[in-house]
């Protein structure tokens, strides 16, 4: 097996702790999610850590199963969302940039890719498939953080 990592990044004209927020809302997380994201549910908690939510992923005529649980390794700084089901792991770090007006936001996902030809083809072509979704899920999240619309509550 080999490990397989998909990062991308955005500056969002907000500051971080609005872009925290945002994220940290899973109740409101869908706003950001493209079509690959189906039957998304939050079965515990929905702000911060100690959320655990659930969604289905489709991709290139694939789908799976995820249940993730989240921790704030950097309160206000970092989400980690951990599959417990598999060595799936995405990570939201927020930055702050600009005298803390704005927020350099990365979003990493690393797992355990497939052995065999399998793992050739999740390797070669599902990278780029991600940071593809990622991209606009990180212009969703700048729409969102910029407009003021749907301001969450600070996550406490």
């Amino acid at each position: 097996m080999s490990t397989i990592t998909v990062e991308a990044s955005r500056i969002i004209k907000a500051p971080p702790e609005t872009v925290f927020n945002l994220l940290a809302d899973y109740n409101k997380r869908q706003q950001l999610l493209t079509d690959n994201f189906q039957d998304c549910a939050v079965e515990q908690g929905g702000r911060g850590a100690g959320t655990i939510f659930r969604y289905r992923f489709r991709a290139a005529r694939r789908e799976r199963d995820y249940r993730m649980q989240v921790t704030t390794p950097q309160p206000g700084r970092e989400l980690r969302e951990q599959d417990t089901n598999s060595s799936l792991v995405t990570t939201w770090a927020i930055r702050p940039t600009a005298q803390g007006l704005e927020s350099d936001v990365t979003i990493t996902t690393i797992w355990e890719g497939s052995e065999g030809i399998g793992g050739f083809f999740e390797r070669t072509f599902a990278p780029g498939e991600l940071k593809h979704i990622y991209e606009v899920m990180l212009d969703r999240l700048a729409l969102l953080a910029t407009s003021g619309a749907g301001q969450p509550q600070p996550v406490g």
